[in-house]
């Protein structure tokens, strides 16, 4: 198993960043994509970006692209999500999680839904004032 623990979010304006951060600990972390994911009130929780074992593969959702950057460093068991140019839409709690395999794609398909994720942190808020 993996622990995962999410931290950087906050209160931000609009137009402004923050880098989110989800520490992992547990088994060898190299081993698992991941994932950010994200969930606004009253809504269904969503896929915002992937990135595979390496950090060679990436993958965003439309709403992400340009935005945000995932990134990761295993020596350092964390996986980084920059976001940038944030709107009140991006309002939510952000999610962190871990996926059995090293991969985020099988051909042009990407691994976007919940169920493909098999680990997952706690949350952390992000607040984007208008």
């Amino acid at each position: 198993q993996v622990q995962l623990v999410e931290s950087g979010g906050g209160l931000v304006q609009a137009g402004g960043s923050l880098r989110l951060s989800c520490a992992a600990s547990g088994r060898t972390f190299s081993w698992y994509a991941m994932a950010w994911f994200r969930q606004a009130p009253g809504k269904e929780r969503e896929f915002v970006a992937a990135i595979s074992w390496s950090g060679t593969s990436t993958y965003y959702a439309d709403s992400a692209k340009g935005r945000f950057t995932i990134s990761r460093d295993n020596a350092k068991n964390t996986v980084y999500l920059r976001m940038n140019s944030l709107k009140p839409e991006d309002t939510a709690d952000y999610y962190c999680a871990a996926r059995n395999a090293g991969l985020i794609q099988s051909g042009s398909y990407y691994y976007t839904a919940r169920y493909e994720y098999d680990y997952w942190g706690q949350g952390t808020q992000v607040t984007v004032s208008s």
